[in-house]
């Protein structure tokens, strides 16, 4: 038996990025405005919070690309919404701000990141959560990031109790 083994590689890491708001904002846009900022019962973040976190994530990851090609022992700081900022905190930002903004950034972050040496992609930094900190590491971190509030949208959208999902436009 043959094993094949596939590797991920930072290209792929970068389409992913590239297309995930293609596939997030129309989610976001079938979501009924009756339960856009509507939390489950759980108490976890409604529709409009994960989306309008985003572009924040965006920021963030804009800043840390940054910090990882100007520092020669860089040190990245975690970031927890939940801990980091009032619970309420997302439902205050505007939607369509948000969702424009996380339109204007993603590509932003495409081209730095297509712009990146090898060298770049096997850089590591110090974490105070991870034991583990490359550029590559943090990218796909991105990535699933972009997909698990993608999924968690999702989750919301088909509730059994509400409101059934707006038509695909």
């Amino acid at each position: 038996m043959t094993c094949i083994t596939m590797t991920t590689s930072p290209e792929q890491l970068i389409d992913a990025l590239e297309r995930a708001p293609n596939i997030v904002i129309p989610l976001i846009r079938q979501a009924d405005p009756v339960v856009l900022k509507r939390r489950p019962p759980s108490g976890k973040w409604s529709i409009h919070e994960h989306a309008c976190h985003l572009p924040v994530a965006d920021e963030l990851f804009l800043r840390r690309i940054d910090v990882f090609l100007s520092e020669d022992k860089p040190v990245i700081n975690s970031y927890d919404p939940g801990r980091d900022e009032p619970d309420d905190a997302l439902m205050h930002v505007d939607l369509e701000e948000a969702v424009n903004r996380y339109r204007t950034l993603r590509p932003e972050l495409v081209h730095k990141l297509r712009s990146l040496k090898p060298a770049d992609w096997a850089k590591t930094a110090e974490h105070d959560e991870y034991n583990l900190y490359s550029m590559f590491v943090m990218v796909r971190h991105l990535v699933l990031h972009d997909f698990f509030h993608a999924y968690r949208i999702e989750e919301l959208l088909l509730c059994k109790d509400w409101p059934r999902p707006l038509p695909m436009q």
